[in-house]
């Protein structure tokens, strides 16, 4: 791996490795700097790249990050379908706010309704641990509910603060998110159900399975 900023983005090639998850993090980051970066690596969907009070981190995922982060977004799909929602996705688009110095790619993101500007969900699949809170970053581009996929469940955060704040005043030590047990911008669905399927590897049995649940849920 690259030992430094700079060294990434000169270097006409971006790093190899056999470690099926490479983290890469950085303080003292310019914004300028941050945007630069982004700029080279416009045409590379591969790399997650996040941005906090400069500190860069960007993320090589792994094929086990991909598989479930596909199967998350392949079965929440169908979840719009079966009830008929209106939704944007937006896949792991760059969202970023230099006045606020925050920037990030999620994993999967999705305007529910009309589209705008900021996702209503944003979806973080961890496989290893980062040193950049996500939170407060969404807390910053106001994102409305993020959910992180760790250790084979969903954990749920709805924005409670207002992120024209410098700091959160509300729920401080989850950076203005409240946990939460039900979705509150989806709250028909059912989250037991969506964790239980995402853990399937086969594509068709873990269709089959939630829709079936979800047929289950309406009787």
């Amino acid at each position: 791996m690259v030992s430094s900023l700079k060294e990434l983005i000169d270097e006409p090639e971006l790093w190899h490795s056999d470690d099926p998850e490479e983290r890469f993090i950085s303080s003292g980051v310019s914004w300028e700097n941050y945007e630069s970066l982004l700029a080279k690596l416009e045409d590379n969907s591969h790399y997650r790249v996040t941005y906090l009070d400069g500190i860069l981190e960007i993320v090589s995922p792994s094929i086990r990050h991909e598989k479930i982060k596909k199967n998350l977004a392949m079965l929440l799909e169908r979840f719009f379908y079966s009830k008929r929602i209106r939704f944007t996705p937006m896949g792991n688009s760059t969202f970023r706010n230099k006045a606020k110095k925050a920037g990030a790619e999620p994993d999967e993101c999705y305007c529910i309704g009309e589209e705008k500007k900021i996702p209503d969900l944003a979806i973080e699949v961890v496989v290893t641990s980062g040193n950049i809170n996500k939170l407060e970053i969404y807390r910053r581009l106001g994102v409305a509910e993020v959910w992180f996929w760790q250790r084979n469940q969903l954990k749920l955060y709805h924005l409670r603060d207002n992120q024209e704040k410098e700091q959160a005043t509300v729920y401080p030590d989850t950076y203005g998110y409240e946990q939460i047990a039900k979705s509150e911008i989806l709250p028909e669905l059912n989250i037991s159900l969506l964790e239980q399927c995402i853990s399937i590897s086969d594509s068709i049995q873990a269709i089959d399975e939630f829709e079936q649940g979800l047929k289950g849920n309406r009787q």
